[in-house]
């Protein structure tokens, strides 16, 4: 059975497609057939951060019944199957969103797993994603705006039903002014924090070089916990190594 999952948050700049990028990567290493779709029609960047901006056939291509949903997929050098969306302003002409469910159809059956990344904010795409997914995966930065915008999107997945897998906090410093993780869960009540993902300058040096973070950086803390959010939501162990000098330090207790 195949399932659908949506990658989303209240606002902009949370790191939907840097999460679905790395996540979607590690879950094909792990061996799960996977195919990640950009459903962010306006605004899309995933084939950038995979290294392929330039596509001959997208999603936009499909929404308009030019393509087929088969056509539009293709497979990236880790083995993680994308189906990118199109970023020419023409591409927009004649596309509608609301098309989705519909597309992703032949697709069941010939993925063990499809991950959408949703445009920023609450607005129609983002809507659409939710109510095409069986499940959701949120993601916030640990600020109140952030925080209260993943607190609306969990609230509309309620209301089309979906189930919400967790929420993940991303790019923490640590900084006197950030929230805590007993604060952010307090304010996201029932919801299970899955991860908190660090600030890493590795994460824009991948961005930079055109590749997931997990490839690019594979022992960086961010990569780390984006393997472990990935091996949790296809119930794998995977244990965040302990470094050098902390395990001797562990030792010595």
């Amino acid at each position: 059975m195949t399932r659908i999952i949506a990658c989303v948050s209240g606002k902009g700049g949370a790191g939907k497609t840097t999460l679905v990028a790395n996540i979607g990567t590690a879950i094909a290493e792990i061996g799960k057939d996977i195919i990640v779709v950009d459903t962010n029609l306006t605004t899309p960047n995933l084939g950038i951060h995979l290294g392929v901006p330039l596509y001959p056939t997208t999603l936009h291509d499909v929404l308009k019944g030019h393509a087929s949903i088969k056509d539009a997929i293709y497979e990236h050098d880790s083995g993680l199957k994308v189906i990118p969306a199109g970023l020419s302003m023409r591409d927009l002409r004649g596309a509608d969103i609301r098309d989705l469910s519909n597309t992703l159809l032949d697709l069941l059956g010939n993925a063990e797993i499809i991950m959408l990344d949703s445009a920023a904010g609450l607005g129609r795409e983002a809507l659409t994603a939710m109510e095409t997914a069986d499940e959701i995966l949120i993601v916030t930065n640990p600020d109140l705006p952030s925080v209260t915008d993943a607190l609306k999107a969990a609230r509309l997945a309620e209301q089309t039903g979906t189930k919400i897998i967790g929420a993940v906090v991303n790019r923490a410093t640590g900084k006197p002014h950030e929230l805590t993780k007993f604060e952010i869960q307090s304010m996201l009540e029932n919801i299970d924090i899955l991860a908190t993902i660090p600030e890493d300058i590795s994460v824009q040096r991948a961005l930079s070089r055109r590749t997931p973070v997990i490839n690019h950086s594979p022992k960086s803390p961010a990569a780390h916990k984006m393997r472990s959010i990935a091996a949790q939501l296809v119930g794998y162990e995977y244990k965040i190594p302990v470094p050098w000098y902390r395990r001797i330090l562990l030792l010595r207790r």
